[in-house]
């Protein structure tokens, strides 16, 4: 669809959804934003978008000389993987809780971590250099070294998950959302605060959208942490991949990857738009320039997209980041039952419990229609349907 442009305050606001549709309090968000006076150009709204604290979810911002680190949100890096496998639906078992018990041993999820560090020489040859970066971050952090070494190659909770889905020619893939986890929390509220206490920021329609200012010590220190974390979510996912393959290949000898898919959708990305130099921030929102690869998730028990992006200069070359959520977890939570959950999980081995109802494919919206409202955005190279589903 033809993006929806709406007049704000500094600068205007053009959507890929039917603005009606969009929550009031994500619609107030959306104008306080787009009045600051360090937007750029206009502030980019994908159709999977809804409320967040600070920044919209499915809001890309791209701003002149300051960044807000409430619109990168608390899970710095988070994003996507995803490989497609050599094996065929035929392949798999008829019953699959013995693969997802075996994933779920192979990766801790929600607040579990693993004993001792998941990482290899086989995921990258720079850690010793990665890790003494930790070093350099804020002395607020210090005294979670030993956690973010744990955590490193662990899933989490909420909406994060592991798949094993199918292609509509039966091919089986292998796609995970994971991000930062504790570290990257840690770094964002951290740096938010001290955001909040700029004086520059006092007059702001919303202190969650304080920004840091270009040639600060704030923004050197921001812009340095952000980037350590957001290489840690990369890293992340990584090493939760070759876990995960390396389930697969005890179960499937003969099993071979292609070159896996990956992509961040909360971060901060420096980038040239319109001909200007502009730090972007992507909260809920996957780069698409022309012939990036991109990930777009539905539910737990509907389907998801690999795409391929069509640079469109509107979007700051952007796409949504998945389905997006209709309504809150709470409001799920009062909603629906395990019963429902069940029923709509029906033909996936995963969870059905009360633990997991806030993440029941009714409280997301249309995966279909996100999809096709981004036409003018990205195209679609395959759609996937799980038939396992790891959630913490």
């Amino acid at each position: 669809m033809a993006a929806t442009t709406i007049p704000g305050k500094h600068v205007d606001i053009r959507m890929w959804t039917r603005p009606e549709t969009v929550e009031e309090q994500a619609m107030r968000q959306l104008q306080n934003i787009a009045a600051l006076p360090w937007t750029f150009k206009h502030v980019a709204v994908m159709p999977d978008v809804h409320y967040g604290k600070g920044a919209t979810v499915g809001s890309v911002i791209a701003m002149r000389d300051a960044v807000s680190p409430a619109a990168v949100g608390v899970d710095i890096g988070c994003g996507m993987t995803a490989v497609r496998t050599s094996l065929d639906a035929a392949d798999l078992p008829a019953d699959l809780r013995r693969l997802r018990a075996e994933l779920e041993r192979a990766v801790p999820v929600g607040f579990g971590q693993h004993r001792a560090t998941a990482f290899t020489d086989r995921d990258a040859r720079d850690w010793d250099t990665f890790w003494r970066g930790f070093e350099d971050l804020t002395p607020a952090v210090k005294a979670n070294s030993a956690k973010a070494l744990h955590q490193m190659g662990t899933l989490g909770g909420g909406n994060h998950f592991i798949e094993i889905c199918l292609d509509t020619a039966g091919h089986v893939w292998v796609m995970l959302h994971s991000g930062s986890r504790g570290i990257g929390n840690l770094l964002a509220q951290h740096h938010i605060e001290v955001a909040r206490g700029l004086a520059h920021n006092e007059s702001l329609p919303d202190p969650d959208l304080s920004v840091f200012l270009a040639n600060t010590a704030e923004m050197k220190a921001y812009r340095h942490d952000l980037f350590w974390a957001q290489d840690y979510a990369r890293r992340n996912r990584s090493v939760m991949l070759r876990l995960i393959c390396d389930v697969l290949r005890k179960q499937f000898p003969q099993v071979t990857f292609e070159q896996p898919i990956s992509a961040h959708h909360n971060y901060v990305a420096e980038e040239t738009h319109f001909g200007e130099e502009v730090l972007v921030t992507r909260k809920g929102a996957i780069r698409a320039g022309r012939g990036d690869m991109g990930i777009i998730p539905g539910s737990m028990g509907t389907g998801s997209y690999i795409v391929r992006g069509l640079g469109n200069p509107d979007s700051f070359e952007s796409a949504s980041h998945g389905a997006g959520r209709r309504m809150s977890r709470n409001k799920a939570r009062k909603q629906f039952t395990a019963e429902d959950l069940a029923s709509q999980t029906a033909g996936v081995e995963c969870r059905k419990d009360n633990g997991v109802v806030d993440e029941i494919p009714a409280a997301y919206k249309d995966i279909d229609e996100v999809i096709r409202n981004q036409e003018d955005l990205v195209e679609i190279v395959a759609k996937l349907k799980q038939v396992v589903c790891v959630k913490g």
